[in-house]
């Protein structure tokens, strides 16, 4: 897990498609139509459509097929269960069901891909209150600390034997690690909040304003806005005939 998340920052930055020149403001606005589309478009011709056009996103932003698959599969398995309880609604209403999430899950991939994580807070950070957009921007690099102390720690238990025995003497374990992790998630904040006062932090983290700077690669972000909505209309209009 925290190789991907490592890895998906890493293309985010790294990146140097049209989409990762593109403004956070434009692709932010073009994946919310998108995930709109996908919640209140019942055909599926619709959303079969507009998964294509997904795939196409991430895939010409360069990012890697696994994490296109991960991104794919993972709703499916959240979603099983709800699929199985609507077996018997026939194939197009099971398909409907299952792409929306997939939608959805590969959209905001595409968006946390090409979108360094300053720039996609900064526009959400203005319209929320100041306590939960500084919580937001904070607390994304603080998981990368926590998965790196927790995979270390899993590592040390394993070595020294921790996690063999009966199953309810390494749950105890486990349990005790994941207490250690917290408590000292817990004071790296305290210690961090502190350091922040001494530089000078008047209770608001001002987020970098580059996700105003449109470019000429908004034009392409505009197309496809204009792009999923004729799709819309055209199997909409085809699917009520």
């Amino acid at each position: 897990m925290l190789n991907t998340f490592a890895q998906i920052d890493y293309l985010a930055c790294s990146g140097r498609t049209r989409w990762h020149r593109a403004s956070a403001l434009g692709k932010l606005v073009l994946a919310m139509l998108l995930v709109l589309l996908a919640v209140f478009m019942p055909q599926w011709r619709v959303l079969a459509a507009l998964l294509v056009t997904v795939i196409a996103l991430v895939l010409s932003a360069g990012l890697p097929w696994r994490l296109l698959g991960a991104a794919m599969t993972t709703p499916l398995f959240f979603a099983g269960l709800f699929l199985l309880a609507h077996w018997g609604a026939g194939a197009a209403s099971i398909a409907t069901l299952a792409m929306r999430p997939v939608i959805a899950s590969v959209t905001a991939l595409w968006l946390v891909g090409t979108t360094p994580y300053p720039d996609l807070f900064a526009p959400i950070s203005r319209m929320l209150p100041r306590v939960v957009g500084d919580s937001l921007f904070l607390t994304y690099r603080a998981v990368f600390a926590l998965l790196s102390r927790i995979e270390r720690l899993s590592r040390a238990m394993f070595l020294r034997g921790a996690l063999t025995g009966p199953l309810p003497q390494r749950a105890n374990r486990m349990g005790e690690a994941v207490g250690t992790v917290v408590l000292s998630g817990f004071d790296r904040s305290q210690r961090l909040y502190q350091a922040m006062l001494l530089r000078g932090h008047s209770g608001r983290i001002c987020g970098c304003r580059h996700y105003l700077e449109f470019t000429r690669e908004d034009g392409w972000v505009l197309v496809l806005g204009v792009w999923s909505i004729a799709v819309t209309v055209v199997f909409a209009g085809w699917g009520a005939r």
